[in-house]
């Protein structure tokens, strides 16, 4: 009966164990006879016949295995390709194993452009040296097929503490694809009808609520504003179900110009001020490393900015930094709302801390989920649609960053984003093209 392991974690873990095997039991039995010389043709022999064992073990399970397996040494040369890796990208073992990763393991992005080994994981994999899963890549198989997989690769650590080798595990994910691309056309279809009727909904009840256009009682003004609130609502998880169902197959508007972040933060945060003070929070911006940092709202300082450029759309920014921003307003009773800017050379990273009622641990893991909300009081009472956080993770994905947050109960909690920096002179350089691109033509 096969195996069906499509977990890349596990598969490592197995290749790892292999290996550790195979050296283990050769330091036992040379222990064990290294005063006995006559034996040693004996431990020669018993080595030779359990290492042949636990490659007969290892070829069984990788045979068995699905999904595609690939290991390549710190040269990207092909070092092991399973049947499962055959099957998918066309090419034999044989043909496969000595040549270098990328004319086998040919990946593109969704325009049929090819990635280069700056953004593969394969090649990521020796620099980071963390696991690496991308879900956004097609592969063109030997034939001249091309369709999406899903590829995870893991790194192999030598006893020196540098990568000498990866493990990646990918899998033709074509049907859930195009399950998703179904899913996604039904909410958005959807979505769209249904916004027509509850925008209509909405006008007349902002009319009824106008004194000018009509005269209604206390009572009938306070049903007619708590139904004006919920189609409010009801509009706006419309628009975040187009969203996010646009953001899930790729259909989501983007178009990412070089952009520093301190002024436009500074820019966002002037309309976001009043929200803040509304409810009685004080607002400050932060520029700086965590250990020294200058509060940019304070115009009392001269502050000396670094410049922090970033390859994004600033209308999907703002989207995003709003979204957090809100959300922490919304859960913070008193005290403050922190947005803050640091960043090295490779990495700029944004964080808004409020100091509100925190997120449970068990939480934190889904917190990104789609329509995931916690279980509270607090947001019991609080209106969302559950799709904000799924959003803004999909937007950062856009441009290779990452979101995550830390939290503590009654502590409050810091929402960070990581994006690639652009040097100043690559920044500039965009800028020119960019404008030259929307330059009129004469």
């Amino acid at each position: 009966m096969p195996i069906h392991l499509s977990s890349g974690g596990r598969i490592v873990v197995i290749v790892n164990g292999v290996f550790l095997a195979l050296i283990g039991l050769a330091i036992f039995l040379y222990h064990r006879h290294k005063h006995n010389k006559s034996s040693q043709a004996t431990v020669d022999t018993i080595v030779k016949r359990e290492v042949r064992k636990e490659r007969l073990k290892s070829d069984i399970i990788l045979t068995a295995i699905e999904d595609g397996v690939i290991v390549v040494d710190n040269n990207g040369t092909i070092q092991l390709f399973n049947p499962g890796a055959a099957r998918i990208t066309g090419w034999s073992a044989e043909e496969a194993i000595g040549l270098d990763y990328a004319a086998v393991l040919r990946l593109v992005d969704d325009k049929n452009g090819a990635i280069n080994k700056e953004v593969n994981p394969l090649s990521r994999i020796f620099h980071e040296g963390k696991p690496i899963h991308d879900n956004s890549a097609s592969l063109v198989a030997k034939a001249g097929d091309r369709f999406p997989i899903s590829l995870s690769v893991s790194p192999l650590i030598d006893s020196g503490n540098k990568v000498s080798a990866a493990v990646g595990i990918f899998r033709d994910i074509s049907t859930e694809r195009a399950e998703e691309q179904r899913r996604a056309e039904f909410i958005s279809t959807a979505s769209h009808e249904m916004r027509t009727p509850v925008a209509a909904i909405e006008g007349y009840l902002a009319l009824a609520l106008n004194d000018r256009v009509s005269h209604i009682d206390s009572k009938a003004r306070e049903y007619l504003d708590k139904a004006h609130a919920s189609t409010q609502h009801l509009g706006k998880l419309f628009q975040d179900l187009l969203t996010s169902a646009r953001a899930e197959d790729g259909r989501l508007s983007n178009h990412p110009v070089a952009v520093e972040m301190s002024a436009f933060l500074e820019q966002l945060i002037d309309g976001l001020r009043f929200t803040a003070e509304k409810k009685g929070l004080h607002l400050e911006f932060l520029i700086g490393s965590n250990t020294a940092t200058v509060d940019a709202t304070d115009a009392s300082k001269a502050v000396v900015k670094p410049l922090y450029y970033v390859h994004v759309d600033p209308d999907r920014m703002r989207e995003v930094v709003v979204n957090l921003f809100d959300n922490a307003v919304k859960y913070t009773e008193s005290g403050k709302v922190s947005i803050g800017l640091t960043g090295d050379s490779e990495v700029v990273q944004l964080r808004i801390t409020d100091t509100g009622t925190g997120i449970p641990t068990e939480d934190i893991s889904h917190l990104f989920q789609k329509f995931y909300r916690v279980d509270s009081s607090a947001t019991r009472t609080i209106g969302g649609t559950g799709l904000g956080l799924f959003i803004a993770r999909k937007i950062i994905e856009l441009y290779h960053g990452k979101i995550w947050v830390e939290s503590q109960l009654q502590k409050g909690s810091t929402f960070f984003i990581n994006l690639p920096r652009l040097s100043t002179q690559k920044a500039t350089q965009l800028q020119s093209q960019e404008a030259k691109d929307t330059s009129p033509l004469i």
